[in-house]
């Protein structure tokens, strides 16, 4: 049910979102606050990069363990896919903002343990904290910021979110090389995002409850409040309408199917049309995100830089960083296109050019000089020393010890252990920054969007905290799996395999996934429940804006 009178989403573009917010700044201000769960979630997902660097100075048995490095990095994402469950639960319970204080309080808990270990164990345990933070903010923001907008430009807001979180991820690496000669740096790292915790904390206090949260549980005369500093006064009118039709009709869906707690909820959404194919939609959007190999470039592309043949740790780092900003720019380009071209065309259009740039990387990664392929590809530790200062020389493979390296460097030559000296190892590096310009404003920012408008209201924490969970059990498999590729099927293979995983995600989001721009959430509800085909004719805007019908 449209309401009569609502604009062409056609027209609605970002100027929409500034002019709106310019006359009404509470939408902002809710935003905003909201966000910095998301700058949280960036940061702590981004800063262990570094500062595992220095962790393993402090703490000789990191150094020497392996398995002491990636549980230390991997407890962090563990911690998430528990913290995306519970929250989702937390969120239909008890409510989005609790959810965001609580994961706050998880934050600033997990930051103090880190800045204070005096052992591996307890930086572990700080991360666990921290992982259940991020795991309870990455599908409480965007859905508390969606439940706070305007429908007309609700892409934009919940983009802010994505803008914040890619901020965190730079301002990870920033705080990294300003913390890099200071005493106890990890530590300063680490603690670091016990500060914006607080700020939020502070800021969620003075901040009121989702409003269709609100209006879901009985206290109507808050949730109208709060949509009348959001909407005009006959836009207020057609919320409240649809919000009440909407709960009525889960009523008769409770009294229909029965409760039974947990399990009947489960039972219950899985029998529910709209929820299951909303879960269709959310999963797809979320696993394909991590299965397009995005982390494995974000986590290790110092790494794959290397591979590329740049030979330089300093190097190597500078690049990430770049790679990194690419990333938060973006974001901002989906605040400006994700309401007025919609959310699936740009996750397909993301899709093309992300497939494109993993195959034209494969392509650039393989003109490398075969001498140094087969000298790193022996069994033995062996690395190449380059016989010339430019990136495409023979050498001498050597055996992998300090007198080899440093006898290498003295003759100023390129001492390789990752990658080879290549012609085009430049173009590689060109493609990595494409992949990221590609994947940002698509894959990157849209499918948080999604699953915070595409499930009913009574199931909107619960369906994007399943969403959000198989979102890090993906990150987590990817992550995991990546250095192991590597090693048996090169950096190349690896990232055709990643191609291969993007085609499928292409196709399964082409018929899975409905366009939702501008759609109240009533209206996505109706959208789902005749069920969703890429074939099926659109009705005719005019008619919709006239009548009032059905997008």
């Amino acid at each position: 049910m449209v309401e009569s009178g609502i604009t062409s989403t056609d027209k609605t573009e970002f100027t929409e979102c500034w002019r709106t917010t310019w006359r009404t700044p509470y939408i902002m201000r809710l935003a905003l606050s909201a966000g910095i769960g998301g700058l949280l979630f960036g940061y702590d997902t981004g800063v262990i990069s570094g500062a595992l660097l220095y962790i393993k100075e402090d703490f000789e048995s990191v150094d020497k363990k392996t398995w002491l490095q990636e549980t230390i990095v991997s407890m962090a994402v563990a911690g998430a896919i528990i913290g995306a469950g519970v929250g989702g639960w937390i969120n239909d319970r008890f409510g989005r903002k609790i959810s965001i204080v609580v994961a706050d309080f998880l934050f600033f808990v997990g930051a103090t343990i880190m800045a204070l270990s005096p052992a591996p164990w307890m930086i572990i345990l700080g991360r666990v904290f921290v992982g259940f933070g991020v795991g309870m903010a990455s599908m409480t923001t965007p859905l508390y910021i969606s439940e706070s907008s305007p429908h007309r430009i609700r892409g934009a807001l919940v983009s802010t979110n994505s803008l914040l979180i890619t901020g965190g991820q730079f301002l990870s690496y920033l705080i990294n090389l300003a913390f890099t000669h200071v005493k106890g740096n990890c530590r300063w790292m680490l603690g670091v995002a016990g500060v914006p915790a607080v700020l939020q904390f502070v800021l969620m206090l003075s901040l009121p409850e989702s409003p269709r949260w609100l209006f879901r549980n009985g206290k109507e005369d808050k949730a109208r409040s709060i949509l009348e500093k959001i909407y005009t006064s006959e836009e207020v009118e057609d919320e409240l309408q649809a919000l009440h039709i909407s709960i009525e009709q889960d009523k008769a869906n409770e009294s229909s199917l029965g409760d039974g707690g947990t399990f009947g909820l489960l039972k219950n959404a899985w029998r529910n049309d709209v929820v299951r194919r909303g879960l269709y939609a959310g999963i797809t959007v979320q696993v394909a995100q991590q299965f397009v190999g995005i982390n494995t470039v974000m986590y290790y592309s110092p790494t794959i830089i290397q591979f590329a043949g740049f030979a330089s740790n300093k190097t190597a780092m500078a690049l990430s960083l770049i790679t990194s900003g690419l990333n938060a720019i973006g974001s901002i380009v989906s605040m400006c296109f994700a309401d007025r071209y919609g959310r699936r065309r740009l996750m397909i259009v993301s899709m093309i050019g992300i497939i494109s740039c993993l195959v034209a990387y494969t392509k650039a990664n393989d003109a490398a000089s075969w001498g140094c392929m087969r000298c790193l590809e022996k069994d033995i530790d062996c690395a190449f020393c380059s016989a010339g200062t430019s990136l495409y020389h023979a050498g001498a493979c050597l055996a992998s010890d300090d007198a080899a390296k440093g006898a290498c460097r003295v003759a100023k030559r390129t001492w390789y252990t990752e990658g080879c000296p290549s012609k085009v190892g430049f173009l590689a590096v060109v493609f990595l920054g494409l992949y990221i310009i590609v994947y940002s404003p698509g894959m990157g920012t849209v499918p948080w969007i999604v699953n915070s408008e595409i499930y009913p209201l009574k199931y909107r924490g619960f369906g994007g905290g399943v969403a959000a969970v198989a979102n890090w059990s993906s990150n987590l498999i990817v992550s995991e799996t990546y250095l192991p590729l590597t090693e048996r099927l090169g950096s190349s293979g690896t990232f055709l395999l990643f191609a291969g995983f993007s085609l499928t995600g292409l196709v399964l989001i082409f018929f899975f996934v409905p366009e939702t721009k501008g759609l109240q959430f009533e209206e996505v509800e109706k959208l789902l429940q005749k069920g969703y085909s890429p074939f099926r004719k659109k009705p005719g805007k005019a008619k919709n804006l006239k009548e009032g019908h059905e997008v």
